[in-house]
């Protein structure tokens, strides 16, 4: 049954959340661990892992947009989001195994290997999920519901991620060979993610008979239109430079809990601490933005988690319990990372439709997921050229020189990039009053679609 425009039942957005669980918990592992895999457990260059992962990123420059463009012109008794979970679901779970296993074979060949495993679980990843992420625009149009959808997903994907974050190295742990472990891994969270996607679309329902125009039959056209946008180009530009930064903190932290506070047992709590007070606030920031615009609530979460982080750099090279305090505080800032952006895709979304009458969810999610990953890989790359350029030797003490480097690419340098984010989140040009305008004219045209179809054809 279709749910009218605008509210949402707790059912539906039960549902839509469950096919976040899996992909938190493989995001999160491989956000945290995978270039650890590469380089401590497959003992691979970190150079040649990095140089690896951004040649597997290059498909990214089309693989996001395109996928989203066929997402926005397909039809299918399944909808045209949701088929491409249903029958996503199985190769996401294979593709996923096959990039936590890494043969022993020569360098270029492990070259080969990375790049196009990496290649291929990037193309199954955004064949399923940028068609989940755009189904938030098209399950409602209200703008805070919007942040309470998200406020529902995000409140099952955070403990999802947490598990991937804080249980993966003790998951590893529980086997001889670090490479067993980490196969497990990633035959384990390969089934949990497919099956997610299949609970989730066997549970919602696409909305139907908007006001739609036939869609553009080149992709790039579609894509310039998204990127003539400008709300969209400021919204994508800011979490292109946030993301990057949170790629950074998210990569090192194992590095700098085991090399730096040689914490290295305690690095699963700390992860599972900052996470649950990541869970934690999510509904305190959703209160938050039913009171400010989510630019302005997204700006003070990052204010706050930015100054968290850059107190890593000062903390000393010893065990310290201050870390605990930085954890909880980075969690409650960081909470609003998880919200925010995601949502105020969709009202981007809806200010192209009232302008065009074409719904391109698929194309702005597509752009959004380049963005997303590509700051990932820039930042997986950058952290293998990193730590080969400060010196970093793997499961030994390490120098100062690569102890700094860590320190400063987990906590100084990126707080720095997301203060300097602030001020375009503070003046973001579609605000609740804005949003309002436009979903009266969106409301308007669907009425109109609706009437029109549902008009008896008339006989001479």
């Amino acid at each position: 049954m279709e749910e009218k425009t605008g509210k949402l039942r707790t059912r539906t957005k039960v549902f839509y959340g469950i096919g976040d669980l899996g992909n938190a918990v493989v995001n999160s592992a491989i956000q945290f661990f995978l270039m650890k895999f590469y380089t401590d457990a497959a003992l691979v260059l970190p150079a040649l892992a990095g140089n690896a992962l951004l040649v597997g990123k290059i498909w990214d420059a089309v693989n996001d947009p395109l996928f989203g463009w066929i997402t926005d012109r397909t039809k299918s008794r399944f909808g045209k989001r949701r088929v491409f979970m249903i029958f996503g679901a199985l190769p996401l779970a294979i593709a996923i195994a096959l990039l936590w296993f890494v043969p022993a074979v020569d360098r270029v060949w492990t070259f080969v290997w990375i790049a196009a495993t990496f290649l291929l679980f990037d193309t199954v990843w955004t064949l399923t999920n940028v068609p989940y992420y755009a189904l938030t625009s098209e399950l409602t149009d209200d703008y805070d519901e919007r942040s309470s959808l998200t406020t529902y997903r995000m409140a099952m994907a955070v403990p999802a991620y947490l598990v991937g974050a804080a249980l993966t190295p003790a998951i590893v742990g529980l086997f001889a060979l670090q490479r067993t472990g980490y196969a497990f891994i990633g035959i384990a969270y390969g089934i949990l993610a497919g099956l997610a996607l299949l609970i989730s679309a066997a549970g919602v329902r696409e909305r139907t008979k908007l006001a739609l125009a036939r869609p553009e039959p080149s992709p790039f056209k579609s894509l310039l239109v998204a990127l003539k946008n400008r709300p969209f180009v400021r919204l994508c530009g800011v979490y292109f430079v946030i993301n990057i930064s949170f790629a950074f903190i998210k990569i090192l932290m194992a590095y700098y809990l085991e090399y730096q506070l040689l914490m290295k047992a305690e690095t699963s709590l700390v992860m599972g601490l900052m996470l649950i007070c990541v869970t934690i606030s999510l509904p305190f920031w959703q209160w938050v933005s039913r009171r400010i615009d989510k630019g302005p609530a997204y700006a003070l979460g990052m204010l706050v988690g930015g100054a968290a982080i850059i107190l890593t750099f000062f903390l000393p090279h010893q065990s310290t319990g201050l870390i605990y305090a930085v954890a909880v505080l980075a969690g409650f800032g960081f909470s609003a990372q998880w919200i925010f952006p995601w949502a105020m895709v969709a009202d981007v979304a809806d200010y192209d439709r009232a302008e065009t009458g074409q719904q391109r969810s698929g194309m702005y999610y597509g752009v959004w997921g380049l963005a997303t990953k590509i700051s990932e890989a820039l930042a997986l790359a950058a952290v293998g050229w990193i730590l080969t350029g400060f010196g970093y030797v793997p499961n030994v003490e390490q120098a100062p020189q690569a102890l700094l480097g860590i320190r400063l690419f987990f906590g100084l340098i990126p707080a720095g990039i997301i203060f300097l984010s602030l001020p375009l989140l503070l003046k973001y040009p579609i605000t609740r009053k804005s949003h309002a305008a436009i979903r009266a004219k969106l409301d308007a045209m669907d009425a109109a679609a609706k009437a029109e179809s549902d008009e008896p054809v008339r006989t001479l």
